[in-house]
């Protein structure tokens, strides 16, 4: 074997380690330093439903997972008790329209007579009567306001348009006012939340495009709406005398912090039916525009 052979042998191994060292370098700096990650889920705006008034449920018009939209019935609660409480209300609300009318003649025909007939005193009083009767009658008025509201709202409607989970009411249940029954996912809300490392948020720009991928495979495509500005100091507990309850031990490795990173979709198939919940992963594809700025020299 002649010199040259080995030389030539010498150099395309060194050339070959060279080739697989720069491959393995940009592979650990693409899979280190570009915006990505796997730790993404889809999300959805999710209504929580409960009755405005308090009362026995008297029927209930849906059933778990199905879609409602906007102004659909999703159960009723004891209407006829309140429909007797607005009976009520308007029963008193005549009573003090009457009355009201009955001080307004009196305190008239009592300012039309002389002084010589009737003292000051009795027709100051008359007209003092006629205020207080105003204002009960517009209190009664106001009840009967809430009565009514009151009757409206034994009939629980669907506020958006989306799927009904977690069904937690049934006839003849009680349902007291501001407790759960039932949630509304809505279906035009969904969203992606990208939890990126702290180390590559200089590579996210709010606008920039990016490629969605569901565990199933399905590629959607979205854009970065906004960055969290804030997430939670697990170390900045306050002690019993207000003081700050710091960790004392640090680790010489340190963990980059996860920043939530809010993804709006741009357009979802109609055949795709989105899970809030499920993992994805988030790609932020770079333009000319969302390109990292180059790196600046430090003198």
């Amino acid at each position: 074997m002649t010199f040259a052979v080995k030389l030539i042998r010498t150099l395309v191994t060194l050339l070959i380690a060279a080739a697989a060292l720069y491959a393995g370098k940009a592979g650990w700096d693409h899979y280190m330093e570009s915006p990505w990650t796997r730790d993404a889920r889809v999300k959805a705006d999710v209504v929580t439903i409960s009755a405005d008034v308090a009362g026995v449920v008297t029927a209930v018009r849906v059933h778990d997972n199905q879609l409602v939209h906007k102004g659909d019935v999703l159960f009723v609660v004891d209407t006829e008790r309140y429909a007797s409480a607005l009976a009520t209300a308007d029963a008193a609300l005549a009573a003090q329209r009457v009355e009201q009318a009955r001080r307004g003649s009196e305190a008239k025909r009592r300012a039309a007579l002389d002084t010589d007939v009737i003292a000051l005193e009795s027709r100051e009083s008359a007209e003092f009567a006629v205020g207080t009767a105003s204002a009960q009658y517009r209190a009664a008025l106001a009840a009967q306001k809430l009565a009514r509201l009151n009757l409206e709202r034994t009939v629980v409607r669907a506020p958006v348009t989306g799927y009904v989970t977690n069904l937690h009411v049934y006839a003849g249940d009680f349902a007291a006012v501001g407790a759960p029954k039932l949630a509304v996912i809505d279906s035009t809300s969904f969203y992606v939340m990208g939890y990126f490392e702290e180390t590559r948020l200089p590579l996210l720009k709010a606008g920039a495009p990016v490629d969605v991928r569901l565990m199933d495979g399905m590629a959607l495509r979205g854009h970065i709406d906004s960055v969290a500005r804030g997430i939670t100091d697990r170390d900045a507990a306050t002690g019993r005398e207000l003081l700050a309850d710091v960790n004392p031990t640090f680790n010489w490795v340190r963990l980059a912090q996860r920043v939530p990173v809010r993804i709006a979709l741009d357009a979802v198939p109609a055949q795709l039916d989105l899970v809030a919940g499920t993992t994805c992963t988030v790609t932020i594809l770079q333009t000319a525009h969302t390109a990292p700025p180059a790196p600046r020299k430090v003198s």
